[in-house]
């Protein structure tokens, strides 16, 4: 998991990350393949979006009173949507 966040977190080459953790290049692609794909699998259970007019109206009630965003219904990797 450690590699494949310093992947995400700073895409530079495999083998330099790999260099810096301590693994060949081939771990640090298999190992941010493994996690992604295992992401993906399971992104239905995690990540929900507003379908209908009254879940986006929901969706930035809550936003404005918990964070005074009054246009967004959600966030993705910090930016807000």
């Amino acid at each position: 998991m450690k590699i494949c966040l310093r992947f995400v977190g700073d895409p530079v080459y495999q083998q330099g990350i790999g260099q810096e953790l301590g693994v060949s290049q081939a771990t640090v692609s298999r190992t941010v393949g493994r996690v992604v794909n295992n992401i993906v699998a399971q992104s239905n259970d995690w990540i929900k979006f507003a379908t209908t007019n009254h879940e986006l109206m929901e969706a930035k009630r809550i936003w404005q009173s918990m964070y005074k965003c009054s246009t967004a219904i959600g966030v993705i990797d910090c930016t807000h949507i």
